[in-house]
């Protein structure tokens, strides 16, 4: 590449949710190492279309510029992505720039991600203890169990595990991967596992894990490569056994009856697909 090389961006934009979307097009100077941040940026500078015609600087979001906060998702080239990492040498060009379809639009490329942090709180993703005096030194645990609880904490809130999810949507009270994770992480804390009732009686409940749908899509679309599929196994493993103590005390629900029998199946799914993983 050359520094008189041109990009092509083509950006979906709309004003506001009610808006019709529209695609613009903007050439670019290539710089080395860039990302399509960068490009944003230089759009931003100076918003003139590819034709000459002077438009508003697209909106989007962005912080930390090194795939940590997980603000600056959008679908990159079809692709749910953080777009801080995406770097315009290795994305086929023109590079299509579009916002996330399963959540609400603000302007452009900017979209309302509240939904994850609202489900956080329907399933208590957090550890209840007061940190307003010394509680002395915290339980150990094994450097093995600390890995893997590191893996699962790894999670940002970026939704491009709900983005792609096919049962998580608009229409659909399915709290999604993301949540189910944090369910299992905190339930595997020593202090957290004091309240892991309560978790998995929101995990059995309206959008909880007996709506994940195993497509495993969530998986792949991590960018943080966290195994979601181990922790909904976790999950539904522990929301079984959770069931059926409820059912033998006869204090289960009709849904949560539902959800146990779904979870059955789902594990038996599971197992199945990593025995057998040309399946």
């Amino acid at each position: 590449m050359q520094a008189e090389d041109r990009i092509e961006v083509v950006v979906v934009r709309r004003d506001g949710p009610k808006e019709m979307p529209r695609e613009e097009r903007f050439s670019v100077g290539w710089q080395p190492s860039m990302n399509v941040i960068g490009c944003l940026q230089e759009i931003q500078r100076n918003p003139v279309q590819q034709d000459g015609r002077r438009t508003t600087p697209v909106a989007w979001e962005c912080n930390c510029l090194e795939e940590v906060c997980g603000s600056c998702t959008m679908v990159i080239n079809g692709k749910v992505r953080q777009s801080c990492t995406a770097l315009v040498d290795d994305l086929d060009w023109p590079i299509r720039l579009e916002p996330m379809k399963k959540f609400p639009l603000v302007r452009d490329l900017v979209v309302d991600r509240q939904r994850i942090f609202s489900d956080f709180k329907k399933v208590k993703a957090w550890i209840a203890l007061d940190g307003t005096y010394d509680l002395g030194p915290g339980p150990r645990v094994s450097q093995e169990t600390a890995t893997e609880r590191y893996n699962m904490a790894k999670c940002m809130s970026c939704g491009c595990c709900l983005d792609v999810c096919p049962q998580y949507g608009p229409d659909s009270d399915f709290v999604g991967a993301a949540t189910l994770n944090q369910i299992a992480l905190m339930n595997s804390h020593p202090s957290g596992s004091l309240n892991a009732h309560e978790r998995l009686d929101a995990a059995m409940g309206p959008g909880g894990i007996a709506d994940c749908g195993n497509a495993q899509a969530c998986v792949e679309a991590c960018p943080k490569e966290i195994p979601l599929t181990d922790s909904i196994a976790l999950l539904g493993r522990a929301t079984t056994f959770h069931a059926l103590k409820k059912w033998l005390r006869g204090d289960v629900t009709g849904h949560e009856e539902h959800g146990r029998h779904h979870l059955e199946g789902h594990e038996v799914h599971h197992k199945h697909h990593h025995d057998h993983p040309e399946t």
